[in-house]
């Protein structure tokens, strides 16, 4: 088999089980490290080939593996950045800081893992045991790291961690985000034992960097790094005071580390959270000492991230935001509210069903005039009905209710948004990934009309 495009490959790979786009409780057969161990034996170990940052936690893991990434690169280090879900196009999740690969080093790659994946053969207790899309994709990761020769590379985990494909690298650092409620049928249903399957990241002797964390969550980090006798830095340790703001500019911050030295930052990519994720991706980058203060911190201020507080339009204001659990959509409410208030806005809303929508629904409500429920793609299950019931069941209480409006498809949620959503008031796209990434291609078919509409207009 030869590809001829990366397109071509990533359809390939599709073929494979794709645990993104099932809600598969957990299954023996199906999360398993031995599996992925083998995989890379078999096509040669390209992971060893880079010194890798290893980045877990339920929120914030792929902006603070991108701010580490960006910081690595100013530095004249080639540095590889795994992240998913991608928002429109797979060739996010494989990049140098941010910037594409060239299609022709991303083919070369891909031809390269299904040549050597030839004569791969697993047995497990049921029979022979084909590799899973993220194992392959997260395969691919590496070695198109190592075929390009990159120095290093900052991987984020795909879910959870001690399970995850991801979790097959010995990184120099171990980074631990925020840890909430999610996956539960697949990681726990408690906080604690969450942050179990998020520890199992931590390698003996390998420094751990962790967020501000719920005590219930860091006690388990604290004790796992014992156990490994790995050096644990806790940035709530670590940071004395942090202070942001969002300002149509971007995300102002200003860190007060605990010697008592101060980082101001003005970050592109907006929201309260992000002020955190680069504390913390500044805190491993001076640890590791690939950090030069004017370089780095200018560098960190460039990174950004599809779906994450995403400008796409002004004008209309349309933001995306990927925000799909309850304190995530928590901050970036606090920092959308500071930009656009609390009046005249509409929010296209649309979530999985295991997440929790009645703690999102109640904390959108009051904020928006306008709430359009939106189906959030159809890879995995949702239920807008039932969403937009539960929408009208809150809002009976109500002084001043917002409008309601069931739109399942995206192309005709944006339309209505935008209809009804008067300058300079503002679109909100968030819940989800997948709506995220549904809107933007809606949106990218509305320019592409209105400049088939301003050339007909041009002509003589």
């Amino acid at each position: 088999m030869q590809f001829s495009d990366f397109d071509q490959f990533c359809s390939y790979m599709e073929s494979f089980t794709n645990l993104e786009k099932k809600n598969n409780g957990y299954t023996v057969r199906l999360y398993r490290l031995d599996r992925m161990r083998a995989l890379l034996d078999h096509i040669g170990n390209p992971e060893r080939d880079f010194k890798a940052i290893h980045v877990a936690g339920s929120k914030g893991k792929g902006s603070t593996a991108s701010f580490l990434a960006q910081g690595l690169t100013a530095l004249g280090l080639k540095t590889g950045l795994y992240t998913s879900p991608h928002l429109c196009d797979y060739r996010e999740r494989f990049t140098l800081a941010g910037t594409f690969f060239d299609d022709t080093e991303l083919v070369a790659a891909a031809n390269m893992l299904v040549h050597r994946l030839e004569g791969f053969h697993f047995e497990d207790e049921w029979g022979t045991a084909e590799p899973t899309a993220f194992e392959l994709y997260t395969s691919f990761a590496f070695l198109l790291f190592s075929h390009t020769r990159c120095a290093w590379a900052v991987i984020e985990t795909g879910l959870g961690g001690r399970l995850d494909a991801t979790n097959t690298i010995t990184p120099v650092a171990s980074v631990i985000t925020p840890i909430e409620l999610e996956h539960t049928a697949i990681l726990g249903d408690s906080i604690p034992l969450i942050a179990g399957e998020k520890a199992k990241i931590i390698k003996a002797g390998v420094p751990v960097f962790i967020s501000r964390q719920r005590e219930d969550a860091r006690r388990v980090f604290v004790e796992e790094a014992r156990v490994q006798q790995s050096r644990l830095y806790d940035l709530q340790v670590e940071v004395e005071a942090l202070v942001t703001r969002t300002e149509p500019d971007g995300q102002h911050a200003a860190i007060t580390w605990k010697d008592g030295t101060v980082t101001r930052l003005l970050l592109a990519m907006r929201g309260e959270v992000q002020a955190e994720n680069c504390a913390l991706a500044l805190l491993v980058l001076k640890t590791l000492g690939v950090y030069r203060p004017e370089i780095t911190e200018e560098a960190l201020q460039t990174a950004r991230l599809p779906g994450r507080m995403e400008l796409i339009s002004t004008a209309p204001p349309i933001i995306i935001d990927g925000a799909h659990t309850v304190e995530s959509l928590r901050h970036l409410l606090n920092s959308f509210t500071q930009l656009y208030g609390t009046t005249g806005n509409t929010v296209i809303y649309g979530v999985l069903e295991d997440k929790d929508h009645i703690h999102m629904t109640r904390l959108l409500l009051p904020l928006f005039e306008r709430i359009i429920v939106a189906r959030p793609g159809t890879f995995k299950k949702s239920n807008p009905e039932a969403l937009f019931l539960l929408l009208q069941e809150e809002i009976k209480e109500m002084r001043n209710p917002p409008r309601l409006f069931l739109e399942k498809d995206p192309d005709k949620a944006l339309e209505l948004a935008m209809e009804t959503t008067a300058f300079p008031h503002a679109i909100l796209c968030t819940g989800s990934f997948y709506l995220g990434g549904d809107i933007v291609a809606a949106f990218r078919k509305v320019e592409q009309l209105e400049s088939k509409e301003r050339e007909v207009v041009a002509c003589p």
